[in-house]
């Protein structure tokens, strides 16, 4: 299992290029379901997860074709084709869902296009239960029959499914993804209350309307989607990752250096950048690209609360925790969003920190110095924000089942190396 060596204490200095949004390709690489016409999607990400989902994909009968598959951190990204115009299957097994948890989406657009769908109950980060409840209910209320069976959704809609009102009872992205790609091939008018508003479901919903979807209410908690009976080709273009972009952001900012980001938007992060302000951390936006320096008076803690967007990024609360742990003064983190997502305290702390925990709140105190340890990996944002604390670190800190990482970050130690990060991967013997 591979590893990472990172000699900390070097300011980062340079430019790199933020790559295609994960969570953003993975939604639109399912709506080559929905349509027996061909869907091109640009920049996609080099990592895991768009490889995982590929082969899901594959294994229901989608034919991918794809160009640009750059080898470095200097790439444009993945184009990649989709052409979904004869389904050989209509099962995700278990063998290919468990390594993901986005696999669920499939489960819409399945049903939607067909009629009937098998998915295997989903894996991913331990970062807590996350059911699919929800997801489940709004299929229920689009007309569809759910059963599950040794650890398999089946859905039938042998009718094909009906436009309805769904009200979510709390704000999900990946259940509000789901119905949304469901209710564009229902019959008959579908509105979604309480819908997530993230950038990625923005994008996605954006897709769909180039395929010829009909909706109103983007970017809004209130989605009202007109069914329509085809789709049409399309292309379309990844937005940057906004986790990536704050990750490399803390990155600059923790180790005192000056970097700029290329590829970037402030826009879809509007909390995050608000308390990095105030932490001390200076950012200008100008013809597509981000600087990050640091005041001359250095870092100070800040208070933070995790919330749906536009609210503070839970995937940006570890790597938050790491840039903090140095800040001067006191800061406290509540994780409002998942039950489990303090994993990464206890590494921390193996490098010096000093967090207390109390339930879902972690109370930082910032220390002069963090000092290297060998450290574990236990989720995707959490092996970042270890990285994160690495580079800031005295002497030589290993960073252990890093393969989270690889599902999320492209090219991470070239990016790293490019700003002068010293840092290694190293397989265990």
């Amino acid at each position: 299992m591979d590893k990472l060596c990172i000699i900390g204490g070097i300011p980062l200095k340079g430019e790199i290029s933020i790559s295609g949004a994960k969570n953003a390709s993975l939604p639109l690489m399912v709506a080559s379901l929905l349509s027996d016409k061909p869907l091109t999607l640009e920049n996609l990400p080099h990592v895991e997860d768009i490889l995982s989902m590929a082969n899901l994909l594959a294994t229901l009968g989608v034919k991918l074709t794809m160009e640009g598959c750059g080898t470095s951190q200097n790439a444009q990204g993945k184009v990649i084709t989709f052409d979904a115009s004869t389904l050989s299957s209509r099962k995700a097994p278990y063998d290919l869902v468990r390594k993901m948890r986005a696999s669920i989406l499939v489960l819409g657009p399945l049903l939607a296009r067909t009629g009937y769908a098998k998915v295997s109950l989903p894996g991913g980060c331990a970062i807590g239960a996350r059911p699919v409840n929800l997801h489940l209910k709004a299929m229920e209320k689009l007309g569809a029959e759910i059963e599950i069976e040794q650890g398999y959704v089946i859905a039938k809609a042998p009718k094909g499914l009906r436009g309805a009102n769904i009200e979510f009872p709390v704000v999900t992205v990946g259940g509000t993804e789901n119905a949304l790609m469901a209710a564009v091939l229902a019959k008959g008018t579908t509105c979604l209350t309480n819908a997530a508003r993230e950038p990625e479901i923005i994008d996605l919903a954006n897709c769909l309307v180039s395929m010829g979807a009909k909706i109103q209410g983007i970017g809004t908690t209130k989605l009202v989607v007109e069914g329509v009976e085809t789709l049409f080709p399309a292309t379309h273009r990844v937005i940057p990752d906004r986790i990536e972009t704050g990750t490399y952001m803390i990155a600059g900012a923790i180790t005192g250096g000056s970097i700029t980001l290329r590829n970037a938007r402030l826009d879809t992060l509007p909390a995050f950048v608000k308390k990095l302000r105030e932490a001390g951390v200076i950012l200008i936006e100008e013809e597509g690209k981000i600087h990050v320096s640091v005041e001359e008076e250095g870092l100070r803690g800040v208070d933070i609360t995790t919330a749906p967007h536009p609210g503070f990024p839970t995937d940006l609360q570890a790597q938050t925790m790491a840039l903090l742990c140095t800040a001067k003064g006191k800061s406290s983190i509540i994780e409002a969003i998942f039950e489990n997502r303090f994993m990464h305290v206890p590494e921390l702390i193996r490098m010096g920190a000093n967090i207390s925990l109390n339930g879902n709140t972690a109370s930082i105190k910032g220390v002069n110095r963090l000092h290297s340890a060998e450290v574990m990996a236990t989720d995707l944002r959490a092996s970042v924000s270890l990285v994160l604390a690495a580079l800031v670190a005295d002497g030589k800190t290993t960073v252990n089942r890093i393969y989270h990482l690889d599902r999320g970050y492209e090219y991470v130690e070239a990016k790293l190396r490019s700003l002068g990060a010293q840092i290694e991967r190293l397989k265990d013997a």
